[in-house]
């Protein structure tokens, strides 16, 4: 079975994304392991910092974590109807030096899910992902969608799932999802 690297996509202490990336880890089916990553310590893109200092160690180290998984998880919040600034930030930094893309993202299976506590999910921020995702060259999984709306009726103050529903979507789609990146190894990794 796979291993996933999942990210969430916001720095915020009580996020509602984190929380669903826990529930996605708990809830992914037997024998899939999802290894919770961070963006966390991540500065800002600066051309000139690279140049001048290279790769940022922490950058680095999540690329190679990515390299070496069978499948990308990225956890999205929605800001202001698009991606959020630190998430495309890292993913920015991750695709550096250009040469490295095929080796970090290159037909890596990738599936997007968010949450949020508006009525609209993140629908935008997960079309938005798209033409990145086609850029860097991910095989992007569309066998699911799971956009979390209301998020803080569905957390506890813990931020554990307890929506029997959504708990049940999640399940779902983990088990696509790793079933889609399973099928990944078999054929060109």
């Amino acid at each position: 079975m796979p291993t996933i690297v999942g990210l969430a996509g916001s720095l915020r202490k009580g996020s509602f994304n984190e929380a669903l990336l826990r529930a996605a880890i708990e809830l992914a089916p037997s024998g899939t392991t999802v290894e919770h990553a961070s963006i966390r310590g991540i500065p800002l893109y600066d051309g000139d910092a690279e140049a001048a200092s290279g790769i940022p160690e922490t950058v680095q180290k999540l690329k190679d974590k990515i390299a070496q998984s069978d499948g990308l998880l990225l956890v999205t919040p929605e800001y202001n109807n698009s991606i959020p600034g630190v998430f495309k930030n890292a993913i920015d930094w991750l695709s550096r030096p250009g040469a490295d893309i095929p080796r970090v993202f290159g037909n890596r299976p990738t599936a997007l899910m968010g949450a949020t506590p508006g009525g609209a999910g993140t629908i935008l921020a997960q079309a938005a992902w798209l033409p990145v995702l086609r850029t860097l060259g991910t095989r992007p999984w569309f066998g699911g969608r799971l956009i979390v709306s209301g998020a803080g009726k569905v957390f506890d103050a813990d931020g554990k799932l307890i929506d029997e529903k959504i708990r049940q979507q999640v399940t779902s789609f983990m088990a696509g999802f790793a079933k889609f990146a399973a099928e990944g190894i078999a054929t060109d990794r």
